[in-house]
């Protein structure tokens, strides 16, 4: 029987308690021997990340008990903590620990045995940080991104890739750590060793530009010491964002790269020494151009490798899709090519696939399924490829293809229904007409349960939620976030503005020197739409988000009239003060491409800083707040709060503050109680009545 009961006040079995149990999802997948392996969220351990295997009987495993974190803090949002290599003994694992930032080796055959330590501590600044480790059991070492400070400032850092021993000389002597490239790069990836072992590639970029406004993939012979040589820029540039490399198999190297405006596939022949001209528009839009014929690896006459001249490196499937993306976090994969010469890839416009590339003919073989988002990590292993997936009726989970048979199996965090899942929303893919007609794209969430219904004379409130980034985007994938309030009948209408990824970079670059105008504009013209066309009340929409997401709800607070109330999260609110010291080295000069150089245009940061604007704000807001924060620190926040109090002005609004949280919430009680205050606030402001929720005490 379905009841007729008024919007926002229909009982759910979604609570916020299991909304946070199932906060978060499995990150960088891999393989041990014929083992996948990956980690994945524990909230309830307070937020640790565990390292699990998949054993031969089909169970998973935690392979190391609380409090062992596996997470790195490299450029704060980290990258990819572990490696690991089957051995004759037993399985080696390499990890970095969240709490000491340290990397150590494992051996999970032999539990007894503690893990040790492969590297040192340092007193300077946050220490010693370690990302992307690649195992050269051969070598006796792992190869890692070093991230280095040198100083008590956020910026007094340095980054190189660095050789590791593994029998753990330098885990108290720094000068145990061979460094293998230069420093002559502020930012570097993970180098990969070329399959002859005489060639390492890898990805740098330098303030002020973000991996995804340019970056150059670098070529170095690895001679016989194992000391690099010379690095040797074979692609990328300024405007040209090379977001990922590996080597196949026969000595080419194979990168994801939008010198066409999308990420693509292109192959670099680099085994031969030979004149080839640069590449021209022709290459760029994607033609079919391809180099000389590979001669044998020639040598100079002093028997060291020959340099090829920057060669032409060749599209393998020119389209209109991303076969890449962000690069967030170092040693993120969207492809890893497989042993006969396919190659697994993640691609897609908005929602993403998983497909299987034929280099020679282009075509892309997609998987079978119902996911419609494949995240950056992929694995491969003779014929199987897994990866990571969730759909709007599935969480994430841990699939595996097998290239052979065309069959699909999730392996591992295997999605189970916590509730009836006739009580999850059903979205709608939409485009919407934004200023100047340009598209504006987002997934639309009206309210949704089974056994209520609102009056027909009622509208339903909605909140418009702000992704963070702001070069990110919001997937079509379940999450129990949005179900709390959809159950409950509020809608939610995620969207991705302009400067949103997915949709190629002229998209991405509408956000250049305009943060705070077209992701405002954007938002305001998806939630004026929905009230226009009868979706959604007029007079009860909200914009929540979190990061550059809480900047877009705090920025469509202060300059626009279209929300009743907002939901500020983790937030940037003072441009001037991020932009002069306080966030960390990774995005301190983030908003030179966003709004502008703050010496060009200073009056810029202060008319689109809400902390400047305090005296606009007349709707409710909630502020949720990290104390461990250092991307978006408290002091913004508690600025913002000083400013609003001081202008005498009474709107109502409540800050809470979370010990132990950094940017982004983790911990499953600090989820709890940040979901029900925003509920709560909603209630107040809209006049819905839900049941079982605390009441968040409003300053007015």
């Amino acid at each position: 029987m379905v009841h007729t009961q008024a919007y926002g006040s229909w009982p759910s079995p979604i609570d916020a308690a299991l909304a946070a149990a199932h906060d978060g999802q499995p990150e960088y997948v891999g393989f041990v021997g014929d083992e996948a392996w990956w980690t994945e969220p524990r909230p309830t351990e307070a937020g640790r990340r565990a390292l699990v295997r998949r054993r031969p009987d089909g169970t998973e495993q935690s392979v190391l008990p609380a409090p062992w974190n596996v997470r790195s803090r490299v450029i704060e949002y980290g990258g990819r903590p572990w490696a690991g290599a089957e051995r004759i003994e037993g399985p080696l694992v390499v990890f970095v620990n969240f709490a000491d930032q340290r990397l150590y080796a494992y051996e999970p055959e032999t539990p007894e045995r503690a893990p040790r330590p492969l590297t040192p501590l340092s007193p300077v600044g946050d220490g010693l940080r370690w990302a992307d480790p690649q195992l050269h059991l051969d070598r006796g070492e792992v190869w890692c991104v070093l991230e280095e400070f040198t100083g008590e400032g956020p910026s007094d850092v340095r980054r190189v890739v660095a050789a590791v021993p593994l029998d753990g000389s330098a885990a108290e002597a720094r000068d145990a750590v061979r460094e293998l490239t230069d420093g002559a790069h502020r930012f570097v990836t993970g180098a990969r060793l070329a399959p002859d072992g005489r060639r390492a590639a890898w990805i740098a970029w330098d303030h002020p530009r973000m991996p995804w406004d340019g970056t150059e993939l670098l070529l170095a012979e690895v001679r016989e010491d194992g000391v690099f040589g010379p690095a040797q820029t074979v692609a990328g540039g300024p405007e040209e964002s090379v977001c990922q490399v590996e080597w196949a198999a026969d000595g080419t190297l194979l990168y994801s790269g939008d010198a066409s405006g999308w990420w693509n596939l292109y192959r670099l022949d680099v085994r031969g020494g030979w004149e080839v001209p640069p590449a021209g528009d022709d290459a760029r839009r994607g033609a079919d151009v391809r180099p000389a014929p590979a001669l044998s690896v020639p040598t100079t006459p002093q028997g060291a490798l020959a340099r090829p001249t920057r060669a032409a490196a060749r599209p393998l499937c020119p389209r209109d899709e991303e076969f890449g993306g962000p690069l967030w976090k170092i040693g993120l994969s969207w492809f890893k090519p497989l042993e006969g010469g396919l190659v697994a890839v993640v691609h897609g416009v908005g929602a993403t696939s998983l497909g299987i590339l034929d280099p020679e003919t282009g075509e892309v073989v997609d998987t079978a399924g119902p996911w419609t988002e494949w995240a950056s990590s992929v694995a491969v292993h003779g014929t199987r490829v897994v990866g990571v997936a969730a759909s709007p009726r599935t969480g994430t989970e841990v699939v595996e293809l097998d290239t052979c048979t065309g069959r699909t199996r999730v392996i591992g965090a295997a999605h189970t229904d916590p509730v009836d899942p006739a009580y999850y929303p059903e979205p709608q893919i939409r485009t919407f007409a934004g200023p100047d007609g340009r598209d504006v794209h987002a997934h639309i969430y009206p309210p949704h349960n089974p056994t209520h219904m609102a009056p027909d004379d009622e509208l339903p409130p909605f909140v418009v939620w702000a992704h963070g980034g702001p070069t990110g985007h919001a997937p079509l994938v379940l999450d129990l976030e949005i179900a709390y309030f959809t159950s409950r009948g509020i809608g939610v209408a995620e969207v991705n503005y302009g400067g949103s990824t997915g949709y190629g970079r002229e998209y991405r670059n509408r956000l250049r020197e305009q943060w705070g105008v077209v992701d405002v504009e954007d938002c305001a013209a998806v939630a004026l739409a929905l009230a226009a066309e009868g979706t959604a009340d007029r007079d009860r929409l909200a914009v929540r988000g979190g990061s550059a997401g809480g900047w877009t709800s705090a920025a469509s607070l202060t300059s626009t009239d279209v929300y009743a109330c907002g939901t500020i999260i983790y937030p940037i609110l003072d441009l001037t003060g991020w932009a002069e010291g306080e966030t960390h080295d990774f995005e301190s000069r983030y908003l030179e491409t966003l709004v502008g150089p703050l010496t060009e245009v200073p009056a810029r940061y202060a008319e689109r800083s809400p902390a400047e604007h305090a005296d606009r704000l007349t709707a409710p807001f909630l502020l949720l707040q990290g104390l461990d924060d250092v991307i978006c620190p408290p002091a913004q926040c508690e600025r913002f709060l000083a400013r609003v109090e001081s202008e005498g002005r009474r709107v109502p609004h409540a800050y809470i503050a979370f010990e132990g949280e950094g940017h982004g919430f983790r911990r499953a009680d600090t989820m709890v109680r940040a979901l029900e205050a925003e509920l709560s606030l909603y209630s107040q402001v809209f006049g819905l009545h839900p049941t079982g929720i605390p009441t968040l005490e409003l300053t007015k």
